[in-house]
């Protein structure tokens, strides 16, 4: 949405230790049973309907915690596509954290869910599309049906005068 253009770029010292951790392996994607890497995954596991690769995070610092700190925090789970951090007074103190892999998303949901980041809990959640969409659509059938209401009211206190006006006479 256009709330949330303001996209977060790593520096390109972020990059280097984003890099340096695939390499070296502390980030890889993993299908062996080593348990440690943040990426294990049971064999023929079924994960729940609304586990995706995108997480809504909200409750966010809003100073003192820069793109750096983002990736820092949500980096230790996985290689991150893309955050979108919120930048209207609405949307500030929320993200879309954008991880490559479903079950590196699902492990920092995991992990990071009331988290405490500069004296206030994460928020973390999955990304659900129909309900964020059935939320902005409600949002704005109220504003429609409170122009209405306006629009009514007005004709309303119209035809009161005129009715007022013709007893008057």
């Amino acid at each position: 949405t256009a709330e949330y253009t303001q996209e977060v770029v790593p520096t390109q010292s972020t990059w280097k230790q984003w890099y340096q951790r695939r390499v070296h392996g502390r980030m890889s994607l993993n299908d062996s049973n080593d348990v440690n890497q943040p990426s294990y995954r049971h064999k023929n596991q079924r994960l729940p309907p609304e586990v995706n690769r995108v997480l809504f995070v909200k409750n966010l610092p809003y100073k003192n915690f820069s793109d750096d700190d983002m990736y820092e925090v949500f980096g230790k789970y996985g290689a991150i596509r893309q955050i979108r951090k919120g930048n209207s007074n609405e949307t500030r103190g929320s993200a879309f954290v954008i991880y490559e892999d479903i079950y590196e998303a699902k492990n920092a949901l995991e992990n990071l869910a009331g988290f405490n980041v500069g004296g206030r809990y994460l928020i973390v959640l999955y990304y659900q599309k129909e309900k964020h969409e059935k939320r902005r659509n409600l949002k704005k059938e109220r504003e429609k049906i409170a122009k209405l209401r306006a629009k009514l009211a007005k004709v309303h206190r119209k035809k009161e005068m005129q009715r007022r006006a013709e007893e008057g006479e």
